[in-house]
């Protein structure tokens, strides 16, 4: 769950989230370095062309589409295999994350943006900016695997 910062930030403040590398992060700050955004949990497809990855509308099915959050996070991966689980060993190898993922912004060595909820200190600005899949996805349930590519959309890393 995500935590909202409560202290006002001061300018030129340095936050554990822009210093702190990844594999130094406690639990606590490794689940609130996750913005919310629920991009991680729409189905994908790697292009056997080029390795790109192709982000679809559908969202797994359990997906809570007002807080963007996995409703059963703890059993996640083994009710949907194709769940991303990052950990601090694997972010570099993981394929499915969007450019704007703060885990994969950090592991690259750049800063978190302006909507991120560790920055505003609001956990809901990452709606707010749009950069969310919030009312913008479906749930798998809808949609038969033999329909996943017709819903690729160019949204997700634009």
């Amino acid at each position: 769950p995500q935590t909202r910062n409560p202290r006002p930030r001061s300018a030129g403040m340095v936050e554990w989230w822009q210093t702190t590398p990844l594999q130094d992060l406690n639990d606590e700050q490794w689940e609130a370095l996750c913005d919310g955004c629920a991009k991680c949990c729409l189905h994908k497809f790697e292009d056997e062309d080029n390795g790109q990855i192709l982000f679809t509308r559908v969202h797994c099915r359990f997906l809570d589409m007002e807080s963007c959050r996995c409703t059963d996070y703890a059993n996640r991966s083994d009710l949907e295999p194709a769940c991303i689980r990052l950990s601090k060993g694997t972010i570099a190898q993981q394929k499915g994350l969007p450019t704007s993922c703060a885990y994969r912004m950090r592991a690259e060595g750049s800063t978190l943006a302006y909507w991120h909820p560790l920055v505003s200190g609001d956990p809901d600005s990452v709606h707010r900016a749009g950069a969310s899949i919030r009312g913008r996805s479906i749930s798998a349930e809808y949609v038969h695997p033999d329909e996943l590519e017709a819903q690729i959309v160019r949204w997700v890393d634009e």
